[in-house]
């Protein structure tokens, strides 16, 4: 049920993010899903040490967040272009008290006096990429989920030349995207300078295919490290993999003694 009604955007439900933020979402919009969470996760333990961290296409900044959440004395900055996302964006920035430390620009990430405001130097990067090409059938769906999932500005390829542009020498990117794309993020990160360090295969359901990988990437060259993560169980139960993704969101307690 939604907790309250937007004259602009709709009905939102009241959700929480982390154990101590809470984000509006859209009933009917664009809503944060595992993508999220698991690239957040991925992120923080690739970079837990970062001081500077930027978010490419944030929407309504749940990656953005946790991190924020996970990183107290970081600081953050995020871009988002679609208009309903950012009022979210913003909205959810202010709610969690994070906006001393979290700068939020409202534009395209491929723009050029987008990428000059952004800065340079950044120790991580992330991102979610839309996965679909434009002319998917989901083009007609309501349009703050279409920009969520369909590459009008843009998809994987565009994040990582933008991420490489301001990310610091020894910095890290961690983006998310289509498990099939991984030729296309291959040529993506070469286009850019970038080598892939490692991927990370998030399945669904115990003997299903990949739903999506989370690549990290840097500039210098090293073996790729290879992992998956298995969200629930043959009979549809979450797996630890999945407890400890709520786990890392202050959700949920696991036994790490087991």
């Amino acid at each position: 049920m939604p907790a309250v009604v937007d004259p602009i955007l709709g009905p939102l439900t009241d959700d929480a993010l982390t154990r101590d933020f809470r984000v509006w979402q859209r009933e009917k919009g664009h809503r944060f899903s595992s993508d999220d969470l698991a690239t957040a996760y991925v992120a923080w333990h690739a970079r837990p040490d970062a001081r500077l961290v930027l978010d490419l296409g944030c929407g309504l900044g749940s990656v953005l967040l946790h991190l924020a959440w996970k990183m107290p004395d970081a600081r953050f900055v995020g871009i988002e272009a679609q208009a309903m996302s950012f009022e979210l964006l913003r909205r959810n920035v202010a709610r969690a008290g994070v906006e001393s430390r979290v700068a939020i620009h409202h534009g395209d990430l491929r723009d050029e006096r987008v990428i000059e405001a952004l800065g340079t130097g950044f120790d991580l990067v992330t991102g979610t990429p839309p996965y679909f090409p434009p002319g998917h059938a989901s083009d007609a769906m309501d349009e703050q989920r279409a920009y969520a999932r369909i590459e009008y500005r843009g998809g994987v390829e565009a994040y990582l030349a933008t991420a490489s542009r301001v990310l610091a020498p020894d910095g890290t990117v961690v983006m998310c995207g289509d498990a099939r794309a991984v030729s296309r993020v291959e040529q993506g990160a070469a286009d850019a300078k970038l080598v892939i360090h490692a991927f990370c295969e998030i399945i669904p359901r115990e003997h299903e295919k990949p739903l999506f990988s989370i690549w990290t990437l840097g500039r210098a060259p090293r073996p790729i490290a290879r992992s998956s993560m298995t969200l629930r169980d043959a009979a549809g139960q979450r797996t630890r993999e999945a407890r400890l993704l709520r786990e890392f969101s202050g959700l949920e307690r696991v036994d790490h003694s087991a």
